[in-house]
């Protein structure tokens, strides 16, 4: 249970800010359907999670522990910086027009995808299947911290997105990261 509630938390303040927030935000002004939406990052972020999750007990079982505990903590130290980097979302007005052919749901679900390949939650999601030895798990919490963080920003549109503390919010994630970095370390050595 702790690999779902810690994935639910991580990717929930993770994504706060995150491109793909910003993206759901944009979708969300754009078509003005919002279940198709959320039940396009849904899949998108099922599919996407899932094989992330699958990737990171591929890597447990291809590396020595020892190399993996160093790599799980340098990943989550990382990624303790990467939150302190506000993520910016390029002009995707002329991507959803070029999707938008396949309905509201498709375009989301496409978009959704491609942006979360490479991002902080995406990378998150395979140190944390890595760290917890749980594809299910990891990838049930992480899904549904994307939904936590996406959904709202589906319903409130850009109206409310300006007053959340961001940078609170990534900071708080960053200290989680940096905290469960530094776990994998004392936990290897001393446990």
């Amino acid at each position: 249970m702790a690999a779902f509630s810690v994935s639910t938390a991580i990717v929930a303040l993770a994504e706060m800010g995150d491109k793909t927030q910003l993206l759901a935000l944009l979708l969300a002004a754009r078509f003005r359907k919002p279940l198709p939406i959320i039940l396009a990052i849904l899949a998108a972020t099922l599919i996407n999670h899932g094989l992330s999750a699958v990737l990171g007990q591929f890597i447990t079982r291809m590396v020595d522990p020892t190399v993996m505990m160093w790599i799980l903590a340098a990943g989550f130290i990382g990624m303790a910086i990467w939150m302190l980097i506000p993520d910016e979302l390029d002009d995707e007005t002329e991507n959803i027009n070029k999707w938008q052919r396949y309905g509201v749901f498709g375009a989301t679900f496409v978009l959704f995808f491609l942006a979360e390949i490479g991002d902080k939650t995406q990378i998150a999601t395979v140190a944390l299947a890595a760290r917890f030895d749980s594809i299910f798990w990891v990838t049930a919490g992480t899904t549904l911290g994307m939904l936590l963080a996406n959904v709202p920003a589906v319903f409130i549109g850009d109206k409310l997105a300006h007053k959340l503390p961001i940078a609170l919010i990534h900071k708080i994630s960053a200290f989680i990261f940096l905290a469960i970095g530094i776990f994998t370390i004392v936990q290897h050595y001393f446990f």
